[in-house]
């Protein structure tokens, strides 16, 4: 593949990753606002039971456009790096907030603002310092990927790790340790964003004309993927009801990007020809965005604006400067009342306690 043509395939990646984190992000407002529609209206909430929301056309468009995020999503694994369009996921997180702020009339904070700010910054470098992955267009060569020692030991350490926490750690420590079901779906997803990317060649293929479906990899990724996305939706659903989700979701993408970048530079080995400011560059955008994803969830239920950080701040000083003030006082006229000779005995008496034990020893 040319120079030319892998940056232009680069750039359809690109738009491709954003443009399906603005539609995951919408849909969650169409869902609320359809949602919200029928509780006004006085239906049966989802959340009892109810299933009047299919009669709603924004939460019908709200499934459309979760649906044409999931599939540019899928698309742009073919096309750019794992490395680049992971990390972009968190944009969705960001849309979601913003369009919630405008048309859901829900507060973002000034943490929310720097988070979305940050997040924005964070994905502007990765964009910037983003690795290019070695050429692989085919099936066959997907194939001798796969093949690569390295892949296998880190993919058969993924399993028994995956197996380890399933059936021996999960059911003694799943309920209180909130990093077990989010490791089985982080590194589990590792394995499946592999299967996309490969499914994501042999769709390219097809629409080449080639027979990539007498290819048996072709039905190996296709199993691959479907087993690896029902374990990640299982045991991630299990760590939302159990823990709170302004924990879960920041923990949950550090730990599923780091997965893929590792599986990634394994697997297409993209780190090896990057100099050594993209290398710094790539892991400085990805702690912005995972600093710029805390600060938006864990702070989203602190009332704090710009407006009354001022007040805020004044009210801190005058505390402070009350304290320094009551202690000066104390001591200004403990020479001149007797309510203030008593207070200074208590000190004393203090003290007189410490030199009494130590005499003692």
């Amino acid at each position: 593949m040319s120079q030319p043509r892998g940056r232009y395939d680069f750039y359809i990646g690109l738009v491709l990753a954003m443009s399906s984190s603005i539609f995951i992000g919408g849909s969650f407002i169409l869902k609320k606002k359809g949602l919200l529609r029928l509780a006004r209206k006085g239906s049966m909430r989802a959340g009892q039971g109810g299933h009047a929301y299919l009669k709603e056309w924004l939460w019908w468009a709200g499934l459309l456009s979760m649906g044409a995020g999931e599939v540019a999503n899928f698309a742009a694994y073919a096309f750019a790096p794992a490395t680049l369009v992971t990390p972009l996921g968190a944009l969705s997180v960001l849309v979601s907030a913003i369009l919630s702020s405008y048309f859901l009339n829900e507060k973002l904070n000034l943490h929310g603002k720097i988070g979305c700010l940050l997040s924005i910054l964070g994905s502007t470098v990765m964009v910037i310092h983003a690795p290019q992955e070695e050429e692989v267009e085919t099936l066959s060569e997907m194939s001798h990927k796969l093949g690569d020692p390295g892949f296998v030991v880190f993919a058969t350490l993924v399993v028994i790790v995956s197996l380890i926490l399933i059936f021996v750690v999960g059911p003694r420590h799943g309920q209180t340790n909130i990093l077990v079901y989010i490791t089985i779906c982080s590194v589990i997803g590792a394995l499946s964003v592999s299967c996309v990317k490969g499914l994501g060649i042999a769709i390219k293929e097809l629409f080449a004309g080639k027979p990539v479906l007498k290819h048996p990899l072709s039905w190996i990724l296709l199993l691959s993927l479907i087993v690896c996305v029902s374990t990640q939706i299982n045991y991630l659903n299990r760590a939302l009801d159990i823990f709170n989700t302004s924990i879960v979701t920041p923990i949950y993408y550090v730990f599923f990007t780091t997965s893929v970048l590792t599986c990634s530079a394994i697997l297409f080995k993209e780190w090896q020809h990057m100099a050594a400011d993209d290398i710094i560059g790539t892991f400085s955008g990805f702690l912005t965005i995972i600093v710029g994803i805390f600060l938006l969830h864990a702070f989203k239920d602190v009332s704090l604006t710009l407006a009354n950080l001022p007040v805020s701040l004044r009210k801190e000083e005058r505390a402070a400067n009350g304290t320094l003030l009551s202690t000066y006082e104390c001591f200004s006229h403990g020479e001149e009342s007797p309510a203030g000779a008593g207070e200074m005995q208590v000190p004393e008496s203090l003290a007189a306690r410490r030199n009494g034990s130590l005499s003692a020893f």
